[in-house]
């Protein structure tokens, strides 16, 4: 079926839930991605759609921008509603649809264009992370507004082990070689979740305690240090702004250009 939207949106392409509690208290991801979205000048309009439900993926002449959602699933279970995102991600970058993956959707998007996704060999990285930029970083359109180091919320136990070929490494930190990356023009991935407030990085600190000691992590610790992250919040509304640009300004045609 058509989707009933026939005009570009800004579509958060939601591929997983948050904690039953936390969803229950404060929202779910596209809620807080949408707050995010919205909180500077663009305020564009915002569509979400639910591959897990059965929802058609809109076409891409009706997507202003792109965002894709963190999930709980693991993009090397190959499920049929993620490989099929994938498909329509490839698609959507290689005509320059903006794109912004965060955390499943960086390693879906990674995934989709020939780079590899597997379990991080050093297991959970969760709570709040310190990530440096890389000197690419400094000139790009999403990330050169940020400082050299930036604390960022992180929840993730797979990671992109291999980026695609032409990908542009953006940040980093000691555990995890591929916070942020670009590919082409305006296809941003983060393994960090820019959409989280400090309840939902502590939410996941206890949530997973168990598995943070098994391997050697100290949850407690890792829950006092959980801040506020204003530098990785600012990616969002950075991003409405740059979807919101593109849009008033003709762009040239990727196949004939």
């Amino acid at each position: 079926m058509p989707h009933e939207h026939a005009f570009p949106a800004l579509w958060i392409v939601k591929l997983g839930d948050t904690l039953p509690a936390l969803h229950y208290t404060h929202g779910d991801f596209e809620h807080w991605i949408a707050q995010g979205l919205q909180t500077g000048q663009a305020n564009p309009p915002i569509r979400v759609v639910d591959p897990r439900e059965g929802q058609t993926l809109p076409e891409l002449g009706q997507c202003a921008g792109i965002v894709v959602t963190g999930s709980h699933a693991m993009v090397t279970d190959r499920a049929p509603w993620s490989e099929a995102t994938a498909d329509w991600l490839a698609q959507a970058v290689a005509i320059e649809v903006p794109v912004l993956g965060i955390c499943y959707g960086h390693q879906l998007l990674a995934h989709a264009l020939g780079g590899e996704v597997a379990n991080h060999p050093q297991g959970l990285e969760v709570g709040v992370a310190r990530v440096h930029t890389t000197p690419a970083a400094a000139h790009d359109p999403l990330l050169g507004h940020l400082p050299a180091s930036f604390a960022a919320p992180v929840a993730h136990r797979q990671s992109v082990r291999r980026l695609p070929a032409g990908a542009v490494a953006l940040a980093h930190n000691a555990f995890e070689g591929h916070h942020a990356f670009r590919v082409g023009a305006c296809a941003w991935g983060v393994q960090f979740h820019p959409e989280f407030g400090p309840d939902a990085s502590a939410a996941y600190v206890d949530h997973l305690a168990a598995d943070l000691r098994a391997q050697g992590s100290d949850p407690i610790h890792l829950r006092q240090a959980v801040t506020p992250t204003p530098h990785a919040a600012s990616l969002l509304a950075r991003f409405a702004t740059l979807v919101a640009d593109r849009e008033r300004t003709p762009q040239p045609d990727p196949v004939s250009a």
